[in-house]
């Protein structure tokens, strides 16, 4: 561990490194940094109590000000800042701030600019949400069919067909939670009629679970062959490759869905990119796999596999387009990718 001192705050942080590798693929003829991730945990020595207060709009703007932020137009000004709040809009202005202790920003700093990065975030987000709607149902739609015609209307109900008995459970439990959550009108159709099994068959019921809860039943099912069927529906030649892309759609929603800010944060699971795939897909890979350059375009292979879809790749073009000041850098974009044939084709 190391003791960093921060020379603003004079607060000490303990800093832990823990060193990870990849054992599959580590090999000593490659340079060992290719395969180290680096998990920092900070924790903070102070006994620093916290004593600021809430203020109100008005003094929210004049902070602004005070630190160098230009307002164009004061009362629209606070009418953002009624709509959006305080911290929330802050995302979108660390981009032009100069100091991130004191929070000053660069000279000829624009509220406006924020504001229309916001605007920009706010739509990628709808457009993202949607694509990830049409990956949904299209997965849901083709694992109920795959999965049950080859081990029956009930499979999510069988223990013996999933690897992880723990996560199994959990499934069970959430699957129960939703189903009996559910008012709809296919649901209580099955219990008006029938009083076993527990759970309607896998086309009812698995209709109203989570996507988290169909990507864990997704993942943990033993059976490859079936997982490989639904895989080749979507263009992939590995089932691998649709888990990995899965996990990542499950953690990205869930960001859209709590209107979080999507265009340049950094994300924690990353998803598996083949070197070649059977449909158009990219040749040259983001230089921060952990951006959302790669989100983006494992969405934009899978809806080439959906009809009908949300013309995902033309929305995106024309929308980085329409907003030529967004640093698609900042997004994980190599510089070529407009040429990719993902994004031609």
């Amino acid at each position: 561990y190391h003791l960093l001192q921060n020379p603003c705050t004079n607060q000490i942080k303990t800093v832990f490194l823990q060193q990870q590798f990849l054992p599959r693929l580590f090999n000593e003829s490659v340079p060992r940094q290719d395969f180290v991730f680096l998990y920092i945990r900070t924790s903070i020595m102070s006994s620093m109590q916290y004593t600021k207060q809430a203020i109100d709009f008005s003094e929210q703007l004049e902070q602004l000000k005070q630190r160098g932020l230009i307002i164009d137009d004061e009362d629209t000004a606070i009418l953002y800042l009624h709509s959006i709040s305080y911290f929330r809009l802050t995302n979108y202005l660390v981009p032009m701030e100069t100091n991130s202790f004191t929070h000053t920003f660069r000279p000829q700093s624009h509220l406006h600019t924020a504001i229309a990065l916001y605007n920009f975030d706010r739509k990628l987000r709808s457009l993202i949400f949607a694509s990830i709607q049409d990956i949904e149902v299209a997965l849901r739609t083709r694992i109920i069919h795959y999965f049950s015609l080859v081990h029956g209307p009930f499979w999510f109900m069988k223990n013996n067909l999933f690897r992880d008995q723990s996560i199994q459970q959990t499934c069970i439990n959430n699957i129960a939670a939703e189903v009996n959550r559910s008012k709809e009108d296919f649901i209580t159709e099955y219990y008006s009629r029938y009083s076993s099994p527990e759970f309607p068959p896998a086309w009812k019921t698995l209709e109203v679970v989570s996507f988290g809860t169909l990507s864990k039943l997704f993942c943990n099912f033993k059976d490859v062959e079936v997982k490989k069927r639904v895989a080749r529906d979507f263009n992939l030649p590995q089932y691998v490759y649709l888990e990995s892309w899965i996990k990542c759609a499950v953690v990205l929603r869930n960001a859209c869905a709590h209107h979080a800010r999507i265009w340049n944060k950094r994300y924690p699971t990353m998803p598996t990119m083949p070197q070649r795939l059977p449909k158009s897909w990219i040749t040259t890979n983001s230089f921060r796999p952990n951006k959302l350059y790669h989100q983006l375009c494992y969405l934009a292979y899978m809806e080439q596999s959906i009809t009908p879809n949300s013309n995902f790749k033309s929305i995106l073009v024309e929308l980085l387009r329409d907003n030529p000041n967004v640093s698609t850098r900042s997004m994980g974009f190599p510089n070529d990718w407009d040429n990719q044939p993902l994004w031609t084709k």
